[in-house]
């Protein structure tokens, strides 16, 4: 196939819309089901380029949740702990432990449950059984991946009444050199971003403490990579093999970290015992679920515990988390990384990543601030590193 044509563009009234190679050669890529529109694609294949690259760099299958044109979450292929699997809610998922790309979208859907509400799922590996069983009870737009078993493909199909978006792209197609687009009726060219990003990149580290655990190394590649393919600006928080918090598209540097670090923060606030063990009404859907936790853990728009609400949403009235046991429970946390898609220009940004357990930092350096940034590192024995390569992504 050397085009496909699209329902629309971004939006409804931007038609006609097609998708094909400017040099008339077939797309590396076939829809084995649904019809996907412009942004899917977009999310499709920017989240193919990211999973394949962690992939190559860290050796472990990867999966990402992408949402409008940015990574919601991405992660490797490691076991989850037993308070992961239930904070995720795929402690009942069988055979998990025995499928690493399994565990990897488990993970990635985990990082923000909430901003992956509607997601378009990208899988390093053929997809399994187990993947899948995963992927056809959370609310997503679609999946793309280099193959599907055949009974994996059988359940995908049964999404959406046979209409959910399922894309197999060619494992080994690698795009032109010099890449273009247009605004305005005007043609921007590039090269192509193909720095690789692997453990060379972290040599120059700037601060006084300049031990990066080999866990370090492994979560700094994943917020980079992820990096490498999130709008900018953007700051991420990774641990264990996959990202805590994205913060992107944000004009300010602060509100990237703050952002990110939030999100970082509701990460591991899911798995106190006070929110595993919330007493939930049987007839709330998963995404509801989601959405009471973010509520619970974060306070927001109305105290879901007070008596005029807890009754839409629990069994029974759940005690609150108060400002101390939340803060107690972020102060145990220690070993986070985090990666910037550019300098930190105030030692502002590590204060807050201080306080949600940041140990490792990998930025690009170059500020005129950044002694201030450094002593801010050294002042809490942070490690930290220049990489000297911005990753800008529009």
């Amino acid at each position: 196939m050397k085009e496909i044509q699209l329902k629309y563009g971004c939006n409804p009234n931007q038609k006609p819309s097609r998708i094909y190679l400017e040099d008339g050669s077939e797309l590396p890529l076939e829809v084995l089901s649904g019809r996907p529109g412009y942004i899917n694609f977009l999310d499709a294949l920017n989240g193919w380029q990211l999973v394949r690259e962690l992939k190559e760099a860290l050796g472990i299958p990867a999966a990402a949740s992408f949402k409008h044109v940015s990574p919601a979450g991405a992660a490797i292929g490691l076991k989850l702990s037993e308070k992961q699997k239930k904070a995720f809610f795929v402690d009942d998922i069988e055979g998990l432990d025995d499928s690493p790309l399994a565990c990897a979208y488990a993970r990635a859907r985990g990082t923000d449950r909430l901003s992956s509400y509607g997601d378009f799922i990208a899988l390093s590996d053929t997809c399994d059984v187990t993947t899948a069983r995963l992927i056809r009870r959370e609310v997503s737009d679609g999946v793309i991946a280099p193959g599907y078993d055949e009974e994996a493909l059988a359940i995908l199909r049964l999404k959406k009444n046979g209409n959910y978006n399922i894309i197999k792209i060619d494992p080994d197609y690698n795009c032109r050199e010099i890449e273009t687009k247009q605004v305005f009726g005007i043609t921007f060219e590039q090269k192509h971003n193909d720095f690789k990003i692997n453990e060379e990149l972290l040599k120059d580290i700037v601060t006084e403490n300049k031990v990066f655990t080999p866990e370090a190394v492994r979560d700094l590649i994943v917020a980079l990579i992820t990096l490498k393919y999130t709008q900018s600006n953007s700051v991420v928080f990774a641990y264990d093999g996959q990202t805590t918090g994205v913060g992107a598209g944000q004009q300010s540097r602060i509100h990237c970290t703050r952002l990110a670090g939030t999100k970082n923060d509701t990460w591991f606030m899911r798995q106190h015992d006070k929110v595993l063990n919330l007493p939930f009404r049987a007839d709330l859907s998963r995404a509801e679920r989601d959405n009471v936790i973010d509520g619970y853990i974060n306070q927001n728009e109305s105290d879901v515990t007070a008596p005029e609400n807890w009754t839409k949403y629990f069994t029974e009235r759940p005690e609150p988390l108060s400002v101390r046991e939340i803060r107690e429970f972020l102060d145990s946390l220690d070993n986070v990384s985090l990666g910037s898609d550019a300098f930190f220009p105030f030692g502002d940004n590590i204060e807050r990543a201080h306080n949600s357990g940041v140990r490792y930092v990998a930025q690009p350096g170059g500020s005129i601030r950044d002694d201030n940034v450094i002593a801010t590192c050294d002042q809490y024995g942070i490690v930290m590193c220049f990489t000297h390569m911005r990753l800008f992504h529009h």
